[in-house]
């Protein structure tokens, strides 16, 4: 048995960087999404990896729904070209609707707000918000330290055994994807009894 992926969240940068590759990877992911029938949630912009991601899978014949802040929908960086445009009030809401419209999580290279969201996902699994697969796309080595990170978190006691598979890791979208429909829940801590914990 394995997980439905209808639709994914893609946290990813708005940013643009001089190597060529992020860009591309980026591109590559919503189109490899959209060739697979899965749909893409994401922030809703047009500039950086964000826009990149959008317009792979639109040209791929995709469904794009875009979340994004009045903030920045005002300041004119929304993309129009969305299957779908949600505007919210703000940076909490655009996460829990990303919850709300996705079956799983896919992290690709981005910044401090890529992060927030990355461990916001990761938290909320933990916790029992939600039961989707939280999946970290680590190209070209970017995620490294973060994995490392995150394993050291674990060695220390700070992430439950029951929890340590919580994020599922791979260097390319195919054997992502393929681990998030394997996936399998686990014990969420509202879950736990005191002795577990």
């Amino acid at each position: 048995m394995s997980n439905t992926l209808k639709r994914i969240a893609i946290y990813c940068g708005s940013a643009t960087p001089e190597d060529p590759r992020y860009m591309e990877l980026a591109r590559s992911v919503g189109a490899g999404l959209a060739e697979r029938g899965i749909g893409v949630v994401y922030g809703g912009g047009r500039l950086g990896l964000m826009g990149a991601v959008a317009s792979g899978a639109l040209d791929a014949g995709g469904e794009v729904i875009g979340v994004i802040p009045e903030a920045l929908f005002s300041s004119e960086v929304a993309n129009h070209d969305c299957t779908e445009l949600h505007t919210v009030p703000g940076m909490h809401e655009r996460k829990k609707l990303f919850t709300d419209l996705s079956d799983g999580f896919i992290t690709i290279p981005g910044g401090v707000g890529t992060m927030d969201e990355l461990w916001e996902a990761m938290s909320w699994a933990q916790l029992g918000y939600h039961s989707s697969p939280v999946g970290l796309l680590n190209a070209f080595g970017f995620y490294n330290h973060l994995i490392a990170f995150n394993n050291t978190m674990a060695e220390v006691g700070f992430v439950r055994p029951a929890h340590q598979g919580i994020l599922i890791t791979a260097d390319t979208l195919s054997d992502l994807i393929q681990k998030m429909e394997e996936y399998r829940p686990h014990t969420p801590i509202f879950n736990m009894k005191a002795d577990d914990l």
